[in-house]
């Protein structure tokens, strides 16, 4: 398995609520730790740690919602067909399908994305 040169790792509320609602997404389990709560998942090139929270890796207290502050950006291939897919299970969006554009140096680049929150609220956001 070739593991990414950065894989965010989120603290979760709940392991299974969170493998579920990852799993709906269209993400796939490639290991887990049961008696950490811990699971690695991927969706395409994108990978993810999620494990429950533990006093391990605690700085402060934690409150809904997580990861104030940070999105976490994956790249799709198909995005118009996952958005729609996501759609017909009747997922909730944060941002529906938008076009934006950015500037990256002296060109501007558009990007499609939409956003949805975890269960605990992590801003995840999909883009082409």
């Amino acid at each position: 398995m070739k593991f990414n040169s950065l894989i965010p790792e989120l603290s979760v509320s709940n392991i299974n609520q969170s493998k579920e609602f990852y799993l709906n997404l269209g993400f796939t389990i490639k290991y887990e730790r049961p008696e950490n709560k811990f699971c690695f998942l991927e969706l395409e090139e994108n990978q993810i740690m999620i494990e429950q929270i533990n006093e391990n890796w605690s700085v402060g207290t934690l409150e809904y919602p997580y990861g104030r502050g940070i999105n976490i950006s994956m790249t799709i291939k198909d995005i118009d067909k996952m958005y729609n897919d996501l759609k017909a299970k009747k997922v909730k969006f944060f941002q529906d399908l938008e076009i934006h554009d950015y500037r990256v140096g002296s060109e501007i680049s558009y990007d499609k994305e939409f956003l949805i929150q975890d269960p605990d609220g992590y801003l995840l956001r999909f883009n082409n």
